[in-house]
């Protein structure tokens, strides 16, 4: 059996308050979102689906915020929040016991390690995986022979200081506008 290659930190809890920014494929890479016109993102039906997904997040996790994202052709990256539980607070609010990450000190991998972690509980994993799902079930009710498929997992980077949320920021705006110049590298007549 082949070994696949961990995404995922081995031992960090990725439950815990932080900034995370991931990027979530469909398999093979397949541009099934849209396409790019003038530097500018133009989704197709599925595209679209995928965007009102991505919103939904929120919604439907209390201490998940969304950040900046952007919905490419054949991919998309997005920040994601998640905030603490703040246990002192009343329960009879729910909205109330989180307590927002935003002005809080960015997480460090090492900081958060935790050996013997239920990797099953994982709070980004979670939501990523109820996102696919979302995603998924609303394509095969819009066409059943639809052959769009995710591919497995996601990728994710710990954001752990101001200067990488803002480099990553920076990435996700211009995103779109790097799609021309690369796809214009590939049809150079050299």
């Amino acid at each position: 059996m082949i070994n696949r290659k961990r995404n995922r930190l081995k031992y960090y809890d990725y439950s815990q308050a932080g900034w995370y920014y991931v990027t979530i494929c469909p398999k093979d890479h397949k541009s099934y979102f849209g396409k790019i016109e003038n530097e500018e993102m133009i989704l197709n039906e599925l595209g679209k689906i995928v965007d009102e997904c991505w919103q939904k997040i929120e919604t439907l996790h209390k201490n998940i915020e969304l950040d900046l994202s952007v919905i490419m052709p054949n991919h998309i990256h997005g920040i994601i929040i998640i905030n603490v539980v703040d246990e002192n607070l009343s329960s009879t609010n729910r909205d109330a016991k989180f307590t927002s990450f935003r002005d809080a000190k960015f997480a460090s991998p090492t900081n958060v390690i935790v050996k013997n972690a239920d990797r099953t509980k994982m709070e980004l994993s979670k939501v990523i995986q109820q996102f696919k799902r979302a995603v998924t079930m609303q394509v095969k009710t819009v066409d059943e022979n639809s052959t769009f498929k995710w591919q497995r997992s996601f990728y994710d980077r710990i954001i752990r200081n101001e200067k990488e949320l803002f480099n990553i920021r920076k990435y996700i705006q211009q995103n779109p506008l790097k799609w021309d110049l690369e796809k214009g590298v590939d049809n150079l007549d050299l």
